[in-house]
């Protein structure tokens, strides 16, 4: 199985060389640290920041560098600062090319719920609505099953939806997945040492395996 930061390595095989991507809390903060060596992207952050370089090393942490979710982080030569109302202008005009999410549910149809838990006091939904509905391209960097071991791959989320059909691709401890336009999750990579069991009795959406599934190359 894979930890956070083997996650991200996966993700981050997914990004193209002039991309713009937004990176939402969680695991996809940690694709700053892997984009592949000769790949320019440009990382954008909604707080306000064109940009973003990986996490400083300890000791080097600036507090006045932060962000969307209060991390520190470092900025790249030619970073840009600006307000959220720029920000937001950008997501919303589809400025932005590729947004790497956290999930608490993905239905296999692509529907997300990532914003809250009913009962559970949350600081308010952030920037995922505006992210999911306008972003070109959107993947999911989630844990395969929750703490008690149950699927959050779903036939339907039970969670408050942050976005409709609107998921690509989804990377996981277990596997790499599509979700088709027809519905359903599609296996298309193992993680090392996982076995197709292991990761259908994980799944409690619909499965979709064609073929010799590889393991991901990490």
């Amino acid at each position: 199985m894979l930890d956070k930061n083997g996650i991200a390595k996966r993700i981050a095989k997914e990004v193209k060389d002039g991309y713009y991507v937004n990176l939402g809390i969680g695991i996809p903060t940690l694709v700053a640290n892997f984009i592949p060596k000769g790949i320019n992207v440009v990382l954008q952050s909604e707080n306000g920041l064109l940009g973003m370089g990986p996490f400083p090393f300890e000791g080097e942490e600036d507090p006045d560098l932060i962000n969307a979710g209060k991390q520190t982080i470092t900025t790249l030569p030619g970073s840009v600062f600006f307000d959220s109302a720029l920000s937001f202008g950008m997501i919303r005009a589809r400025k932005v090319n590729l947004t790497i999410l956290g999930a608490m549910e993905v239905a296999e149809n692509g529907d997300i719920a990532n914003w809250k838990i009913p009962g559970k006091m949350v600081k308010g939904m952030g920037g995922a609505m505006d992210l999911v509905a306008s972003a070109e391209n959107i993947i999911v960097a989630m844990q395969h099953v929750n703490k008690a071991g149950e699927s959050k791959l779903l036939p339907k989320c039970t969670l408050p939806l942050t976005g409709i059909k609107c998921v690509k691709k989804i990377v996981t401890e277990l596997a790499v997945l599509d979700i088709l336009p027809q519905g359903g999750f599609k296996l298309l990579e193992r993680a090392p040492g996982v076995s197709i069991d292991q990761i259908k009795n994980a799944t409690a959406g619909k499965l979709i395996i064609e073929g010799n599934i590889p393991e991901m190359e990490l």
